[in-house]
């Protein structure tokens, strides 16, 4: 199976027409391309965030906002919706998933892609000597975003069989028995992995399907920018860091949400931690570059395991 749009003949069935998504955390990022990728697949698409052409949340990145997301998802085929929404906020998740519910009257898809804590984190830095508020606060926005989330939206996916949770992460459970240098950032980043397993549970007899789903080296804006690059030309950052040569776009996980969305035996998957390069594998999408990056076996082989093998070799 394929999700790619460039394997696409005119004419040719969109495997999600139909389909409702909500992708909570699409300003940037794998959240995104997540949504812009269900959209090329056919999807109505409603985007949240914190972020609007007359509002800049705290990570402080004015240029990205939900608006443009929900274009770029009409432009590659499908409806894209914009809607302002902060997920710790229970009565404007509450709002959104009612007007969902008035507007289309089903949910099939559900991506919590919420985090927006990158400018919050300090690696190295002791539990104790990190600021409590802003410790606390990565948790709020890792872990009860998505459960304030999953709570209120959950009884509109389960009316209908068939429904996909996405739980977004950094990491797979096996790489994440690892700790993950910073106190705050490991449990908001394991807690997602554990809540796709929970959930798994509790979603049986629903024919509903939880996952937990982590890109690689994500390439995001904010990564890019990080390094002085730009997509174009992305690997001159290698110079700076080896391991980005086997970094992943967004489009490539964008791809894994839309070829497990469009998988009608996707409940094999239920309560599993997935990866993009695992993914692609099965469903056969590639990168934007046609590549099929396996960030996490890279790390896990050669950084950690000491395994004498270049990175394009994971690519």
């Amino acid at each position: 199976m394929t999700t790619n749009a460039q394997h696409k003949t005119p004419g040719t069935p969109k495997p999600l027409s139909g389909t409702v998504a909500l992708v909570a955390g699409a300003t940037r990022g794998g959240g995104r391309a997540i949504a812009v990728q269900l959209g090329a697949a056919g999807a109505t698409v409603y985007v949240t965030g914190r972020t609007t052409r007359t509002h800049v949340s705290e990570v402080g990145r004015p240029t990205e906002t939900i608006e443009e997301t929900a274009e770029l998802v009409t432009e590659a085929g499908g409806e894209g919706i914009a809607v302002p929404a902060d997920h710790l906020q229970p009565d404007q998740v509450r709002a959104l998933i009612t007007r969902i519910d008035a507007e289309q009257g089903r949910l099939d898809v559900l991506v919590n892609s919420l985090w927006g804590g990158d400018h919050l984190l300090e690696f190295g830095v002791k539990m104790w000597d990190t600021d409590l508020e802003k410790g606390l606060r990565m948790l709020d926005l890792g872990i009860r975003s998505h459960a304030v989330t999953s709570s209120i939206a959950l009884p509109l996916l389960i009316r209908r069989p068939g429904g996909l949770l996405v739980e977004m992460t950094d990491g797979t459970a096996e790489y994440n028995q690892r700790f993950r240098e910073n106190f705050y950032y490991d449990l908001a980043k394991t807690a997602p992995i554990r809540m796709a397993f929970a959930l798994a549970h509790d979603l049986e007899g629903t024919g509903c399907t939880a996952v937990a789903l982590t890109p690689g080296f994500l390439r995001s804006e904010e990564m890019l920018d990080a390094f002085g690059v730009r997509e174009d030309d992305w690997r001159d950052a290698c110079a700076k860091e080896p391991h980005f040569a086997v970094a992943e776009s967004p489009v490539y996980v964008g791809r894994a949400v839309a070829a497990l969305a469009a998988d009608p035996d996707r409940g094999r998957w239920n309560g599993q931690s997935l990866s993009s390069g695992q993914l692609a594998k099965v469903y056969g999408f590639t990168d934007a570059d046609g590549s099929q990056p396996d960030a996490w076996g890279y790390f896990r082989d050669v950084v950690h395991g000491g395994a004498d093998r270049p990175a394009e070799a994971y690519r």
